[in-house]
């Protein structure tokens, strides 16, 4: 699939979305449908605390072997993978309940995968949202010096193997959240004074983070070695809870925007786009698996993440109704849908995309 470079005026890209827009919000008036969830996410939400907790109690309360209990443990990080995408990613995008206070309480699951809502909402809905693929906004592409995602990042010798390590690294994804994540990026977004809607007091966001890193690995690490596991034996369950979970939060986020079939542009020397915002979005993100009632069941609609881009604030139970509409306006104003058919053909390029960002620049 060929990458399309074209720009558009601010004239017809105005109207594309002025003309997207009214078609979707006349989808929601003529069916007299609401654009957050309904009784089929918060079916969802009771299948993935399930598929969360079930196996920990199960480990908890009986004589498992090891073997039986580390198949548990990846279906905790199965479950954890699968509120994150389902619940926790609706709700702090404000589309899991028309009700704030349910949002919030659903957006604070980000606490079980070891996260802060505080510093997802800036890394996910002010800097990835905003600055899609945009080498130096968008961190979600800034995987430090050891895998390299943009063309744009300085290249090392070592990215001549990442198409080999980058998948096993994937997984060390929500540890890393655990451990020291959530403190460097508190810090940093703190200091530029980052926020998504109100800027938090440094000292209420400092401490919010501390009593929650307390509490989670109190029921994740304490709890368990007090009811009679070995230190050894809870640290290796729960590695393989977080390495589950962090290789399917991580291949599911790649493949939306690390592609062959997406841009990662970059701004001119007085900082402008050459493309509006909803423009830009066609141009970096991409879908993956569109006739997959499973893929699409799980990943909580992520393997949409055109619709989820152009309509982060509607619920992700809606999004096979608009892909529709937004796959036929875009055809008609001549700008890219990004598509693949299933799951392992985005799979597939995803490898070839690191495999050609691991050449030298000048050889690739």
């Amino acid at each position: 699939m060929t990458k399309q470079t074209l720009s558009f005026s601010r004239k017809d890209s105005t109207k594309f979305f002025k003309t997207l827009n009214k078609r979707v919000n006349d989808y929601f008036k003529e069916n007299n449908v609401k654009r957050t969830g309904n009784w089929k996410l918060y079916l969802k939400a009771i299948v993935m605390f399930s598929l969360l907790i079930v196996p920990v109690v199960l480990i908890l309360t009986n004589d498992l072997p090891a073997w039986a209990q580390i198949i548990l443990m990846m279906v905790v990080g199965v479950g954890m993978a699968g509120v994150g995408m389902n619940v926790m990613h609706d709700a702090n995008h404000g589309s899991f309940s028309s009700k704030k206070w349910v949002n919030k309480l659903m957006g604070s699951s980000i606490y079980i995968l070891a996260g802060n809502d505080y510093n997802w909402k800036v890394q996910h809905n002010v800097l990835h949202h905003t600055y899609t693929n945009i080498q130096g906004h968008d961190e979600d592409i800034d995987a430090g010096r050891i895998i390299r995602f943009s063309k744009h990042t300085k290249w090392l010798k070592i990215h001549k193997y990442q198409k080999y390590y980058a998948f096993f690294l994937y997984g060390l994804l929500t540890v890393n959240w655990a451990i020291t994540t959530d403190f460097i990026q508190s810090y940093q977004y703190l200091k530029r004074k980052l926020a998504y809607g109100k800027l938090p007091n440094p000292a209420t966001q400092w401490t919010k983070l501390i009593i929650g890193k307390i509490v989670y690995y109190a029921i994740w690490i304490v709890l368990p070695i007090s009811l009679g596991f070995t230190w050894w034996q809870v640290l290796i369950g729960f590695l393989v809870m977080h390495y589950t979970a962090g290789i399917i939060l991580s291949v599911i986020f790649q493949l939306a925007h690390v592609m062959p079939n997406t841009e990662m542009p970059l701004p001119d020397e007085k900082g402008n786009m050459k493309n509006t915002w909803a423009i830009h979005q066609l141009f970096t993100t991409s879908n993956f698996s569109p006739k997959s009632w499973l893929v699409e069941f799980y990943t909580g609609g992520l393997n949409r993440q055109v619709e989820h881009h152009l309509f982060a604030n509607i619920s992700h139970i809606h999004y096979r109704k608009i892909a529709k509409i937004v796959k036929e306006t875009a055809k008609e104003f001549s700008l890219p849908y990004n598509e693949y058919n299933t799951f392992w053909k985005a799979v597939s390029e995803h490898y070839n995309q690191l495999k050609v960002l691991g050449q030298k620049p000048g050889l690739a």
